[in-house]
Protein backbone atom coordinates (compact mmCIF):
# COMPACT_ATOMS: atom_id res chain seq x y z
CA UNK A 1 0.00 0.00 0.00
CA UNK A 2 2.80 2.44 0.87
CA UNK A 3 4.61 1.66 -2.35
CA UNK A 4 1.48 2.42 -4.37
CA UNK A 5 1.02 5.72 -2.57
CA UNK A 6 4.68 6.67 -3.11
CA UNK A 7 4.43 5.82 -6.81
CA UNK A 8 1.28 7.93 -7.14
CA UNK A 9 2.99 10.86 -5.42
CA UNK A 10 6.05 10.51 -7.63
CA UNK A 11 3.89 10.42 -10.79
CA UNK A 12 1.96 13.50 -9.61
CA UNK A 13 5.24 15.28 -8.87
CA UNK A 14 6.62 14.54 -12.35
CA UNK A 15 3.36 15.61 -13.98
CA UNK A 16 3.52 18.88 -12.05
CA UNK A 17 7.09 19.49 -13.20
CA UNK A 18 6.19 18.73 -16.84
CA UNK A 19 3.11 20.98 -16.79
CA UNK A 20 5.04 23.79 -15.10
CA UNK A 21 7.94 23.47 -17.55
CA UNK A 22 5.52 23.54 -20.48
CA UNK A 23 3.79 26.64 -19.07
CA UNK A 24 7.05 28.50 -18.43
CA UNK A 25 8.37 27.72 -21.90
CA UNK A 26 5.05 28.78 -23.43
CA UNK A 27 5.23 32.08 -21.53
CA UNK A 28 8.78 32.58 -22.79
CA UNK A 29 7.60 31.90 -26.35
CA UNK A 30 4.80 34.48 -25.98
CA UNK A 31 7.25 37.02 -24.54
CA UNK A 32 9.80 36.50 -27.31
CA UNK A 33 7.03 36.73 -29.91
CA UNK A 34 6.20 40.20 -28.63
CA UNK A 35 9.26 41.95 -29.98
CA UNK A 36 11.78 41.49 -32.73
CA UNK A 37 15.42 42.41 -32.99
CA UNK A 38 15.56 45.15 -35.64
CA UNK A 39 17.63 44.21 -38.66
CA UNK A 40 17.90 46.12 -41.95
CA UNK A 41 14.55 45.77 -43.68
CA UNK A 42 12.68 43.90 -40.95
CA UNK A 43 12.79 42.16 -37.60
CA UNK A 44 14.28 38.92 -36.32
CA UNK A 45 12.13 37.14 -33.72
CA UNK A 46 13.79 34.91 -31.14
CA UNK A 47 10.77 32.76 -30.29
CA UNK A 48 12.26 29.90 -32.34
CA UNK A 49 15.01 29.52 -29.73
CA UNK A 50 12.41 28.60 -27.10
CA UNK A 51 10.42 26.47 -29.55
CA UNK A 52 13.48 24.40 -30.49
CA UNK A 53 14.61 24.05 -26.87
CA UNK A 54 11.12 23.02 -25.72
CA UNK A 55 10.74 20.55 -28.57
CA UNK A 56 14.01 18.82 -27.71
CA UNK A 57 13.06 18.52 -24.04
CA UNK A 58 9.33 17.81 -24.15
CA UNK A 59 7.13 15.16 -25.71
CA UNK A 60 5.36 15.99 -29.02
CA UNK A 61 2.09 17.15 -27.42
CA UNK A 62 3.83 19.41 -24.90
CA UNK A 63 6.09 20.72 -27.67
CA UNK A 64 3.04 21.50 -29.84
CA UNK A 65 1.50 23.40 -26.93
CA UNK A 66 4.65 25.51 -26.45
CA UNK A 67 5.33 26.04 -30.16
CA UNK A 68 1.88 26.21 -31.71
CA UNK A 69 -0.40 27.53 -29.00
CA UNK A 70 2.31 29.76 -27.51
CA UNK A 71 2.99 31.36 -30.89
CA UNK A 72 -0.74 31.66 -31.59
CA UNK A 73 -1.28 33.50 -28.29
CA UNK A 74 1.75 35.72 -28.84
CA UNK A 75 0.49 36.72 -32.26
CA UNK A 76 -3.08 37.13 -31.03
CA UNK A 77 -1.90 39.60 -28.39
CA UNK A 78 0.69 41.52 -30.41
CA UNK A 79 0.07 40.99 -34.15
CA UNK A 80 -3.03 38.90 -34.98
CA UNK A 81 -2.85 38.65 -38.79
CA UNK A 82 -0.61 35.54 -38.94
CA UNK A 83 -1.77 33.88 -35.70
CA UNK A 84 -3.24 30.79 -37.42
CA UNK A 85 -0.14 30.48 -39.59
CA UNK A 86 1.91 30.51 -36.38
CA UNK A 87 -0.34 27.92 -34.73
CA UNK A 88 0.06 25.44 -37.57
CA UNK A 89 3.64 26.17 -38.59
CA UNK A 90 5.26 26.38 -35.15
CA UNK A 91 3.05 23.58 -33.84
CA UNK A 92 4.13 21.18 -36.57
CA UNK A 93 7.72 22.39 -36.30
CA UNK A 94 7.81 21.67 -32.55
CA UNK A 95 6.08 18.30 -32.83
CA UNK A 96 8.45 17.12 -35.59
CA UNK A 97 11.53 18.22 -33.63
CA UNK A 98 10.20 16.41 -30.56
CA UNK A 99 9.51 13.19 -32.47
CA UNK A 100 13.04 13.21 -33.89
CA UNK A 101 14.57 14.07 -30.51
CA UNK A 102 12.77 11.24 -28.68
CA UNK A 103 12.07 8.52 -31.24
CA UNK A 104 14.86 8.60 -33.85
CA UNK A 105 18.44 7.50 -33.10
CA UNK A 106 17.74 6.92 -29.41
CA UNK A 107 21.40 6.14 -28.75
CA UNK A 108 22.48 9.47 -30.31
CA UNK A 109 20.12 12.14 -28.89
CA UNK A 110 22.27 15.10 -29.95
CA UNK A 111 22.38 13.96 -33.56
CA UNK A 112 18.66 13.14 -33.50
CA UNK A 113 17.75 16.57 -32.14
CA UNK A 114 20.11 18.19 -34.66
CA UNK A 115 18.30 16.45 -37.51
CA UNK A 116 15.00 17.43 -35.90
CA UNK A 117 15.81 21.13 -35.62
CA UNK A 118 17.11 21.17 -39.20
CA UNK A 119 13.85 19.67 -40.47
CA UNK A 120 11.94 21.99 -38.12
CA UNK A 121 13.74 24.99 -39.61
CA UNK A 122 12.66 23.96 -43.11
CA UNK A 123 9.08 23.49 -41.87
CA UNK A 124 9.11 26.95 -40.32
CA UNK A 125 10.50 28.70 -43.42
CA UNK A 126 8.17 26.92 -45.85
CA UNK A 127 5.16 27.27 -43.54
CA UNK A 128 5.61 30.99 -43.01
CA UNK A 129 6.38 31.65 -46.66
CA UNK A 130 3.21 29.87 -47.79
CA UNK A 131 1.22 31.32 -44.90
CA UNK A 132 2.27 34.89 -45.60
CA UNK A 133 1.46 34.41 -49.27
CA UNK A 134 -2.06 33.43 -48.22
CA UNK A 135 -2.54 35.98 -45.39
CA UNK A 136 -1.17 38.97 -47.29
CA UNK A 137 -2.28 37.76 -50.75
CA UNK A 138 1.07 38.54 -52.35
CA UNK A 139 3.85 36.16 -53.21
CA UNK A 140 6.23 39.12 -53.46
CA UNK A 141 5.74 40.10 -49.80
CA UNK A 142 6.49 36.55 -48.73
CA UNK A 143 9.66 36.54 -50.83
CA UNK A 144 10.81 39.85 -49.34
CA UNK A 145 10.53 38.34 -45.86
CA UNK A 146 12.15 35.02 -46.81
CA UNK A 147 15.71 35.96 -45.72
CA UNK A 148 14.38 36.94 -42.28
CA UNK A 149 12.49 33.67 -41.96
CA UNK A 150 15.65 31.74 -42.85
CA UNK A 151 17.72 33.76 -40.37
CA UNK A 152 15.12 33.26 -37.64
CA UNK A 153 15.04 29.50 -38.28
CA UNK A 154 18.84 29.17 -38.25
CA UNK A 155 19.31 31.32 -35.13
CA UNK A 156 16.53 29.43 -33.34
CA UNK A 157 17.91 26.02 -34.28
CA UNK A 158 21.51 26.83 -33.34
CA UNK A 159 20.74 28.63 -30.07
CA UNK A 160 18.14 26.01 -29.08
CA UNK A 161 20.74 23.26 -29.53
CA UNK A 162 23.43 25.25 -27.69
CA UNK A 163 21.14 25.97 -24.73
CA UNK A 164 19.98 22.39 -24.57
CA UNK A 165 23.25 20.51 -24.97
CA UNK A 166 26.16 22.89 -24.32
CA UNK A 167 24.58 24.84 -21.45
CA UNK A 168 23.30 21.68 -19.76
CA UNK A 169 19.55 22.35 -19.80
CA UNK A 170 18.86 18.83 -21.12
CA UNK A 171 20.79 17.27 -18.25
CA UNK A 172 18.95 19.40 -15.68
CA UNK A 173 15.58 18.56 -17.22
CA UNK A 174 16.26 14.81 -17.32
CA UNK A 175 17.41 14.95 -13.69
CA UNK A 176 14.17 16.68 -12.70
CA UNK A 177 11.74 14.41 -14.55
CA UNK A 178 13.71 11.17 -14.67
CA UNK A 179 14.45 9.11 -17.75
CA UNK A 180 10.88 7.98 -18.45
CA UNK A 181 9.07 9.78 -21.26
CA UNK A 182 5.34 10.24 -21.06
Amino acid sequence: MNRSKALTQQTAHMATIRITTTAVLMAMNIALSSFGVPVPGGHLYLCDVVICLAAILLNPFEAFVVGGIGSFLGDMIFYPAPMFVSLVTHGIQAAVISVFSHKVLKNHPKIASGIGVAIGAVIMVVGYTLGKTFVYSTFEYAMIKLPYEIAQAVVGAVLGMVLCWKCGIHKIFVTMVGNKEK
